[in-house]
Parts: C-alpha cells; sequence; structure tokens
C-alpha cells in the first residue's frame, strides 16, 4: 500500500533521516524504481487514450450538464440503422441542428445519397456546410411549415434534435409532414426528460427551452396522430444494437411513413 508523501516529512525530518540532510543522496534503487514507474503511468494513460477511454468522456460530460446532442447520438447509431434498415438508408433526409455533420458522413457512404434540413441559422456553420448548402444539399428552412418535397420523396427521414424545440402547435404539423415525405419510414432521436436541453443562450436561437416528453407521452402522440410504430425496424434495431453493445443515449422512435 502506498503511503502519503506527508508521512515521509514528518517521519524523517527530525532525526536526520531521508530529508534532514542537503548532502544526502538519493539511493540509485529508488531513482531507478521512480524512472520505472513514471515511464509505466505514462504508458498507461497514452494506452487509455487511444483506446477511447478518454475520448469518451466528451459525451460523458455533456451528458452530465444536460447539454447531450442527438444529432451527436445519430452519428453513434448509423452502422446500427444500417443493419435494421438495409436498402432504406440508401436515399436519407436528415432533419436537425448540425444536420452538415451528419450529411458529410451519409455521403461518404458506398450508395448512399443524402440531404439535409437545418432548422436554425448556420451563422456559425464552417466553409463545407456552407457548401453543402451551396449545392442545395443543404437546406435552411423553418421545419414548422410544409416542406418543399413531394411525397416519399425519400427512402428514410431521420430526426434529431428538432422536435424537442416544437410546441404541440407546430409538432402536430411537422411530424405528420415529416412521414409524408418518406417512403419507408421515420427514426426519431428525442431527449430523455430531465436531461435540460437548451441553455438560456440558446433559447434565442431555438425560440424556447426544449420540451423533453417521455417515451409514454410520444406513444400517445403517436396514436393521436394515426403515426404507427415500426415493430419490424424495433426488433431489428435492437437486435443490432444488442450484438454491438450499444447503448443510446437518446430515445429512439422507429415510424411507419404515411400509407
Amino acid at each position: 500500500m502506498s503511503r502519503r508523501p506527508g508521512n515521509h516529512a514528518r517521519r524523517f525530518g527530525d532525526n536526520g533521516g531521508l530529508f534532514s540532510s542537503s548532502k544526502s543522496r538519493p539511493s540509485p534503487i529508488l531513482s531507478l524504481g521512480l524512472i520505472v514507474l513514471g515511464g509505466a503511468l505514462l504508458f498507461i494513460a497514452y494506452s487509455y487514450r487511444n483506446s477511447g477511454g478518454l475520448g469518451n468522456n466528451i459525451d460523458t460530460t455533456s451528458r452530465v450538464e444536460g447539454d447531450y446532442s442527438c444529432t451527436a447520438e445519430v452519428h453513434r447509431a448509423l452502422p446500427i440503422l444500417k443493419k435494421a434498415y438495409g436498402d432504406s438508408m440508401h436515399k436519407i433526409l436528415h432533419v436537425g441542428p448540425d444536420t452538415c455533420s451528419v450529411v458529410s458522413k451519409l455521403l461518404k457512404e458506398e450508395e448512399t445519397v443524402a440531404w439535409g434540413v437545418e432548422p436554425y441559422d448556420i451563422e456559425d456553420a464552417d466553409s463545407s456546410c456552407r457548401a453543402l448548402v451551396h449545392k442545395g444539399i443543404v437546406r435552411v428552412a423553418d421545419i414548422k411549415f410544409p416542406l418543399p418535397y413531394r411525397p416519399k420523396s425519400f427512402s428514410l427521414v431521420i430526426i434529431s434534435d428538432a422536435l424537442d424545440y416544437l410546441s404541440p402547435r407546430y409538432l402536430n404539423k411537422t411530424l405528420p409532414d415529416l412521414a409524408r415525405v418518406s417512403a419507408d419510414g421515420l427514426v426519431v432521436f428525442t431527449g430523455y426528460p430531465g436531461h435540460q436541453r437548451a441553455k438560456v443562450s440558446d433559447v434565442s436561437k431555438f425560440g424556447r427551452a426544449a420540451k423533453l416528453r417521455s417515451a409514454t407521452w410520444w406513444v400517445r402522440y403517436f396514436v393521436q396522430t394515426n403515426l404507427e410504430e415500426n415493430e419490424t425496424a424495433i426488433k431489428k434495431f435492437e437486435q443490432a444494437a444488442t450484438k454491438r453493445s450499444f447503448v443510446p443515449n437518446c430515445q429512439i422512435f422507429h415510424l411507419k411513413s404515411f400509407q
């Protein structure tokens, strides 16, 4: 068992021991031991960071502080979604803040085309995001109003960090409209109740603080708006998630498109 450094100073300082004389020289064995111990600690820290130990602290800290992004969760869930939806992952519309990051990642996949809708301003967007907007791949649009897409324009619609900021008045219009433009279903990523999602400085951007609703509330809402949960997709997603030890940090709902 290691001892606290303060104990050594108290024990040897008054009787001519280890720390009492400026002429005393440390033992070569002690010096060598300290060097080996320091090297071992550095190696452990480096290995831990490269294995993802420290990298995962980004998500953990965000979750604890109540600022976890469900759009970031979409990035983590993409391999699971591919297993669950198969060919339906080839023509995707993502709706939500930071959609440029999701669209950019999807476009790197083979046989995948993707578009995005950014519900809020992009004043702080980088050059690559602005390029996607300029090309028409990403559209900045208020999702409280109907989107300018034909019915079933996309095989799959993924929504994250967008519905939490809508009041029921607009939610009643937005979600059915997103179901209208999808052919094979919708995937909704929404925050868990109790996790504050908008800081005071964000209210001006989102228009209101996030309203995080329970799974029970969402299921009841789906029934009221004639949106049916996709049991087949739910089962496939859960199976793929179990194999990959994927534990979502956001609520994920799988819905059928309007027929």
